[in-house]
């Protein structure tokens, strides 16, 4: 009778251990997806208020023979989430010894999309002595 009891108790905690187990799972998953959303939500959040954190740009610059310095780069979008568009590029122009000589800005009317790039040219009548350009994404549109 000792062992019957025993082992009745026993099979009763086995499986009021594998019910509570399998509820947990479903409120684990539950809680998983929203937490899922969450963090979408905050990367989007944070990816729309600094587009200047996932939007790098590369570029050159040489003379044409009208003595304009044309400028060539390409935008990349390194966002997960967000697609950008309007892109306002701050461009410096510099002398051989570091100076700056002028700043422009060349706003990119383009739609970028995550992990996409786009390219762009533009064409300045910069001052006497310009030797390099420097880029810089100040803001775009999402």
């Amino acid at each position: 009778m000792k062992y019957n009891s025993f082992f009745l108790a026993a099979f009763f905690l086995f499986t009021t251990h594998i019910f509570l187990a399998c509820n947990n799972e479903q409120q684990y998953d539950i809680n998983t997806e929203t937490k899922y959303e969450k963090s979408k939500d905050n990367l989007t959040e944070t990816e729309r208020k600094n587009p200047d954190r996932f939007l790098h740009v590369q570029g050159n610059n040489k003379k044409n023979l009208l003595g304009q310095t044309v400028v060539k780069g390409i935008i990349f979008n390194n966002a997960k989430m967000v697609t950008y568009k309007d892109v306002d590029i701050k461009i410096d122009f510099y002398s051989k010894t570091g100076a700056l000589l002028e700043e422009d800005h060349e706003v990119v009317f383009e739609t970028i999309t995550p992990g996409g790039s786009k390219s762009f040219k533009s064409k300045f009548f910069t001052p006497r002595g310009t030797d390099s350009v420097t880029f810089k994404v100040i803001t775009a549109k999402y």
